[in-house]
């Protein structure tokens, strides 16, 4: 068993840095979101963000430095295939929701410049942040989804629904359409 917090990954055999912080991760999970960039420009920036030496990367290594990363955002979790799940959060809206309990769990403020943490320290207290406004936002997003909320479901959306609702990002084309109709 390996306790280590990995801050290098084996490419081919040869270890490679790693920007391991969990703002690196969260920039990575932001940039593979955004519905400006193709697929192809997603990977490329992934790997951009989470590689400082990309001289160290080549063609060849580059779908296995692309697994090496996503291994390790999912925790060291070996990616499940097809597995897909309905949206419950969002990362990037959803972060000063997340911030606050993941600090209480940590017992240090994670936003404060300087401040380092590791993306599977943040990652496992992440997991055990319990209740808060985060996870009841995420509850009454599943339970709107699935089209079951009950009245005081019904109440704290009519009062939070900016925190609820996902604010929808478009591309630079639509957002053009949308000026133009408007």
């Amino acid at each position: 068993m390996n306790c280590d917090l990995p801050e290098s990954v084996s490419l081919g055999g040869r270890e490679v840095p790693i920007r391991w912080d969990y703002r690196a991760i969260l920039d990575i999970l932001s940039a593979l979101a955004d519905p400006e960039l193709s697929e192809r420009s997603r990977q490329l920036a992934a790997l951009a963000i989470f590689y400082p030496e990309r001289r160290l990367l080549s063609p060849e290594n580059a779908r296995e430095a692309l697994e090496k990363c996503f291994w390790f955002i999912g925790g060291g979790a070996e990616a499940e295939e097809g597995r897909r799940s309905r949206r419950l959060m969002d990362w990037e809206q959803d972060f000063a929701l997340i911030a606050p309990p993941v600090n209480r769990v940590l017992g240090t403020e994670i936003r404060r410049p300087g401040q380092s943490v590791h993306w599977w320290t943040f990652l496992g207290a992440f997991y055990e942040i319990g209740d808060c406004l985060f996870a009841q936002v995420v509850r009454v997003r599943e339970r709107k989804a699935a089209g079951k909320l009950d009245r005081a479901d019904r109440e704290f959306y009519r009062k939070n629904r900016s925190l609820v609702d996902f604010r929808r990002s478009y591309t630079q084309a639509e957002e053009e359409l949308l000026k133009g109709w408007l």
